[in-house]
């Protein structure tokens, strides 16, 4: 069911809180108005990959939800069995036009901008593996949850498709598990099962499957706990460092963007990644 644990914290015998759902084609909303929770599923198949599409209707959903006054906390989580996100879509990325990786690449500064930057209490509950772009989601949030299964992995893997991560990917993982391990695991593209994400503080607990909607709604209500404007603009002393460098510097990391992506070089390995992607099915 979308609407997480709602019937059990209501008393017996009266109505259901109104439930709003906004959903659109890629993903799920729904806003318990009783707890200020709202449910963000992402239901773009097979893999959930931020394609131009994807991230418009995210972004949508997102600011729909900020300027919502019922709104306070936000959970993410996939309705895509076994993967949370696969990251950026590739296709966005071969073969395009330079107006077209511009367009991209500023949407994906967007998603970034917004979800780093919300005043809301935000938390990933990682139902599957999580690679790249899917890591970034994840580690723009305030807590992330995933579940307990080795066979889900997540990080930043750029690396390991011959692409570089920009800096405001690296200084979000920065931000999450410390300059060392950051290091490490970006110069080897690396992804660890979640026992080991984990061990690296990369995401804050694992929890069974079925636990999982629990668990997110439990941590929920802990951070709402406290006044929204204390936690807010704590929140903002911590992160605006960060989110201010990408904004003095957007055009140009559009630019980097395009004149790295368009590389013949770049463009061919991309191609050999997709030809594989279609082996694989």
């Amino acid at each position: 069911p979308l609407a997480w644990g709602r019937a059990a914290r209501q008393p017996p015998g009266l109505p259901l809180a109104p439930c709003r759902a906004f959903s659109n084609n890629k993903i799920l909303v729904e806003l318990d108005e009783s707890s200020g929770v709202a449910m963000m599923k992402f239901k773009s198949p097979p893999v959930n990959s931020l394609s131009l599409d994807f991230l418009t209707e995210f972004c949508i959903s997102l600011e729909k939800l900020e300027n919502d006054r019922a709104c306070r906390g936000v959970i993410f989580a996939s309705a895509v069995p076994r993967i949370f996100s696969s990251g950026l879509d590739i296709t966005e990325m071969c073969g395009k036009s330079m107006e077209h990786y511009a367009e991209f690449w500023r949407a994906v500064q967007e998603i970034w901008l917004r979800l780093y930057g919300s005043n809301m209490v935000t938390i990933a509950a990682v139902n599957g593996s999580s690679p790249a772009g899917g890591c970034l989601v994840a580690l723009s949030c305030d807590y992330r949850i995933m579940v307990e299964n080795p066979k889900f992995s997540i990080g930043l893997n750029e690396a390991q498709l011959g692409i570089v991560a920009p800096f405001w990917f690296k200084d979000t993982f920065v931000n999450v598990v410390g300059h060392r391990i950051a290091e490490r695991s970006l110069q080897l593209g690396s992804l660890y099962p979640a026992p080991e994400a984990l061990k690296f503080g990369l995401v804050d607990e694992l929890v069974p499957e079925e636990k999982l909607q629990e668990k997110a709604m439990a941590v929920m209500a802990q951070w709402l706990a406290l006044p929204d404007h204390a936690r807010q603009l704590t929140k903002s002393m911590m992160r605006k460092a960060v989110l201010d460098r990408l904004v003095a510097h957007r055009e140009e990391d559009v630019q980097n963007f395009i004149s790295f992506i368009s590389k013949e070089s770049i463009q061919k390995s991309l191609r050999m990644y997709m030809e594989m992607l279609k082996k694989k099915k």
